[in-house]
């Protein structure tokens, strides 16, 4: 299977980034916590940053995805990092490069992503929910492969799997509609999607 290249946008982001350091309370709690995570607030969350309770709408359901699922992250990562490939979204792939390899995806497996279906790198598991994630992506989910990632995961974790690839689908769209543009530093992860 071919590799999907991202394109590295030259167009100028639709909304100017909200400032880091905002006067209005919600959006001042969120980039707080987000500080006191040890992380500045990301361009996508200074565009949506226009519209605070959309962007706490956001991240009550992004940071609960990331952080308290039973399903393990490695396996969310991959799948949002192929829900990425598949909608084109070079800055989600971008950031999500660094959570995925910090939560234990090897850097092989990243690159071998667009061709899962033909490498040895991927576990049964693992290939379940890439071609689930695939389905959802498309919008067309068959019975044989609901049935695989039901027979090899519990009821919750289906559900985690399935909300996490159609959220991060959802991220691709915004992020595309708005043009936000990938922060300065993430250069070599986007390069790696385009190799």
């Amino acid at each position: 299977m071919r590799r999907p290249r991202l394109r590295v946008s030259a167009e100028v982001a639709r909304l100017p980034l909200v400032s880091d350091r905002p006067d209005d309370p919600d959006l001042a709690r969120i980039f707080a916590e987000l500080r006191r995570q040890g992380r500045e607030p990301s361009n996508l969350y200074r565009t949506l940053g226009h519209a605070p309770r959309m962007l706490s709408a956001w991240v009550g359901m992004a940071w609960p995805l990331r952080s308290e699922p039973s399903a393990p992250r490695a396996l969310r990562e991959l799948t949002i990092m192929r829900a990425a490939q598949l909608t084109d979204a070079e800055y989600e792939w971008a950031h999500h490069w660094r959570m995925a390899l910090a939560s234990g995806v090897p850097e092989a497996k990243l690159l071998a992503l667009a061709g899962w279906r033909s490498s040895d790198l991927f576990e049964a598991a693992e290939r379940a929910a890439l071609a689930y994630t695939e389905g959802i992506i498309a919008n067309e989910v068959g019975d044989d492969v609901f049935e695989e990632v039901r027979r090899r995961f519990p009821p919750d974790e289906v559900i985690e799997l399935t909300v996490t690839a159609g959220f991060y689908a959802g991220v691709a769209r915004v992020l595309r509609a708005l043009r936000v543009d990938l922060e300065p530093g993430y250069e070599a992860e986007a390069q790696a999607l385009r190799a």
